[in-house]
C-alpha cells in the first residue's frame, strides 16, 4: 500500500464493518483507500506499534508505526512507510475484527464533563481536569478521532446511553511484556519499547522538544511513574509564560497538561507523559519532555519501571 500524497481521506467512501473489516485481505494491488488505512490503523495499534490518533488518514504518524513494525518484524519495505503484502500478511495474522458493536454505558455519560480553560491559574481553581463531552471520552477511550467516531456512526448519538455504534475494537489486547529499554528518537519523532531481550516490542508517535527546548539528548533512567498526577506548573521552566504569571498546582485528568501518566526521567524536569490534544502527538513541538497519547503513555507506564534505561537520540 503505498502511502497516499493527501492525508485527507476520501469523503465519499462507505466506512462501515463491511468495508473495512475487509479491506487488506485480498486484491493488494489495488490502490489502497480509506477502509485499507483505516484498519491498517488498528491492527498496528492492536500489535503495538501505534499510529496515534485513528482517524483514517495517511500520516507522517502512521507511515513511521508501518516503518517500525516492518522493522521489528523483518519485512523488506521502501523506508517510506508504505504497506505491502508482507506487511499485510503479518498484520492479518490477528484475526480479530478491525471495528466493532460497542454499546454505550451510563458510565460513559455520566460526566461530569466541564470547558477546560487555557489560563494555569483557572485550570488550578478546578476540582479536576475530566472531559469537556461524552464524545471526547469515548474518542479516548477507542484511541480515534471524535470526527472518526461521527463519521463510524452517521445518526447516532454519542452522548446517550444504549445507543449503540461502531469503535476500533483496539481494547482487551495483552498488554506488554517487561520492558528492558527506552530509545526516543527526535527525527523520527518516535519512542520505541525494547523487551529485556533487546527486541523491539512497541512504538509509539511522539512529540520530542523544541529549538527552545531541545531533547536532552544521552542515556538516562526511569526514576520513578506517576498515575494521574498533579502538575505543578513553574512559569520560570516555560520560556513561552505569560508575563506575570504564577506557580500553579493544576489538577489530575485526562485533560492535565501531562495527561494521565507521568515517567520521570534522572534527567531533572524531564518525563516522559501523556497529554490532553493527542491528535498534535508527533505533528507539533513541546516544552523538552516526550509526549505520547494518554493511551500509549499508559500502556508504556505498564511495562517500564524504575531504573529502566532510557536513551534520547537525535
Amino acid at each position: 500500500m503505498a502511502a497516499p500524497a493527501a492525508a485527507v481521506p476520501n469523503a465519499a467512501a462507505i466506512l462501515n464493518a463491511d468495508t473495512v473489516n475487509g479491506a487488506g485481505k485480498s486484491d493488494l494491488a489495488v490502490k489502497p483507500g480509506v477502509a485499507e488505512v483505516l484498519r491498517a490503523q488498528i491492527l498496528l495499534d492492536r500489535a503495538r506499534f501505534s499510529p496515534g490518533e485513528i482517524d483514517g488518514a495517511t500520516g507522517s504518524n502512521l507511515r513511521a508505526a508501518v516503518n517500525g513494525y516492518q522493522k521489528a518484524h523483518s519485512i523488506a519495505g521502501d523506508g517510506a512507510g508504505s504497506m505491502n503484502a508482507a506487511t499485510w500478511s503479518a498484520l492479518n495474522a490477528d484475526a480479530a475484527e478491525a471495528l466493532i458493536s460497542y454499546t454505550i454505558a451510563a458510565a460513559d455519560v455520566a460526566g461530569p464533563f466541564q470547558t477546560i480553560p487555557e489560563d494555569m491559574a483557572a485550570k488550578a481553581k478546578l476540582p479536576a481536569l475530566g472531559y469537556v463531552s461524552a464524545e471526547e471520552a469515548l474518542a479516548e477511550r477507542f484511541h480515534a478521532s471524535p470526527a472518526l467516531l461521527k463519521r463510524l456512526n452517521p445518526g447516532k448519538d454519542l452522548t446517550r446511553a444504549g445507543e449503540q455504534i461502531l469503535v476500533p475494537n483496539v481494547e482487551g489486547t495483552e498488554p506488554l511484556p517487561k520492558g528492558g529499554k527506552i530509545v526516543v528518537d527526535r527525527s523520527a519523532r518516535t519512542l520505541t519499547l525494547f523487551d529485556t531481550a533487546g527486541r523491539a516490542i512497541a512504538q509509539f508517535p511522539a512529540s520530542t522538544g523544541s529549538e527552545h527546548d531541545p531533547l536532552p539528548v544521552g542515556d538516562w533512567k526511569v526514576t520513578g511513574i506517576s498515575k494521574n498526577p498533579v502538575f505543578y506548573y513553574n512559569p520560570k521552566l516555560f520560556w513561552d509564560a505569560d508575563a506575570g504569571e504564577k506557580k500553579a498546582k493544576i489538577p489530575p485528568g485526562p485533560n492535565n497538561p501531562v495527561g494521565v501518566a507521568w515517567i520521570d526521567l534522572s534527567k531533572p524536569h524531564y518525563g516522559i507523559h501523556g497529554t490532553p490534544v493527542p491528535r498534535s502527538i508527533g505533528k507539533t513541538q513541546s516544552h523538552g519532555c516526550i509526549r505520547l497519547t494518554n493511551w500509549d503513555v499508559t500502556a508504556l507506564a505498564s511495562s517500564v519501571a524504575g531504573g529502566t534505561d532510557v536513551l534520547l537520540q537525535e
